[in-house]
């Protein structure tokens, strides 16, 4: 089995315990992971929805055995909880089968640069969650999320290779669009008022990376529609990665260069198509 080495690694927004989560992609990237540090950036277990209804699939147990395993190996697990998983914000400074729980981090990258992680949550507007739009996005999210299990199954079927439909919706809606680059401004200005170099988080559902006015957004995605991954490599370049049938990177940032993800790029082609070399992608404006 071959391995993929990197000296950190960044997840979040799994939702073990829903449908829609892509545990067999994440069960088979956390195997073939080598790495000296972990971070689980929130939402991980969404408790919030197994309070409703009790949706456990075996690779989901199969998921958190082998965050352990990882752990015990030595691997430094830090699990910072989310919004869906907030409950395990009360065992901050706790420490599980050698995962340490914390609220957020500081991380400090091979080349100096430090960046603050958080799942997130904290960035959004003061107003959601007041308002009758919240629950029409939710409605049309699990929508999304039922047609892409769905598609997902057909393509499995005809042998085909994963692609994220959500990734598309998102892409061609203006009012998403909008909400995400506003997301964004407000965490890298949070990162550039508070002395770092950049933040890493998830929460959004929109893996990213973007240099903002000096101030890296990195921004590490899910695995329930877009299977994406921040990691480090041994020089301190961080690297936006997609896992599944076909793996593809997505957007890279070394201290010299910033190769910004292009938005909508899993859906631009079927990633059977979809080979994209580093090389070809553009540095920021």
């Amino acid at each position: 089995m071959a391995t993929f080495h990197c000296r950190s690694a960044f997840i979040s927004d799994v939702h073990l315990g829903t449908p829609d989560c892509k545990a067999g992609y994440l069960l088979d990237f956390l195997r073939k992971l080598r790495c000296e540090k972990l971070y689980l950036v929130g939402d991980i277990i969404d408790m919030e929805s197994l309070a409703r209804r009790t949706w456990w699939h075996a690779d989901h147990g199969a998921v958190l055995a082998e965050v352990l395993d990882m752990a015990r190996r030595g691997v430094e697990v830090t699990y910072i909880p989310g919004n869906h998983d907030a409950p395990m914000r009360g065992l901050a400074g706790q420490s599980f089968g050698g995962v340490r729980i914390a609220l957020d981090a500081i991380h400090e990258g091979a080349d100096g640069r430090r960046y603050h992680v958080s799942h997130g949550d904290e960035f959004d507007p003061e107003q959601v969650g007041r308002t009758w739009m919240l629950h029409l996005g939710e409605v049309m999210h699990r929508f999304i999320c039922w047609t892409n299990r769905r598609v997902h199954a057909m393509r499995r079927r005809l042998e085909l290779p994963y692609l994220p439909l959500s990734i598309i919706v998102k892409s061609h809606i203006g009012k998403a669009l909008a909400y995400i680059r506003a997301y964004e401004n407000r965490v890298a200005d949070d990162a550039r008022e508070r002395g770092f170099d950049g933040h890493i988080c998830g929460h959004i559902h929109f893996g990213h990376v973007r240099e903002m006015d000096g101030v890296l957004y990195l921004n590490d995605g899910d695995w329930v529609e877009h299977c994406t991954a921040l990691v480090e490599d041994h020089t301190g370049a961080m690297e936006l990665i997609h896992w599944s049938e076909q793996p593809a990177a997505l957007g890279r940032a070394s201290r010299e260069l910033v190769l910004p993800s292009p938005a909508a790029a899993l859906a631009l082609a079927p990633l059977a198509r979809y080979r994209r070399d580093l090389a070809e992608l553009r540095p920021a404006a």
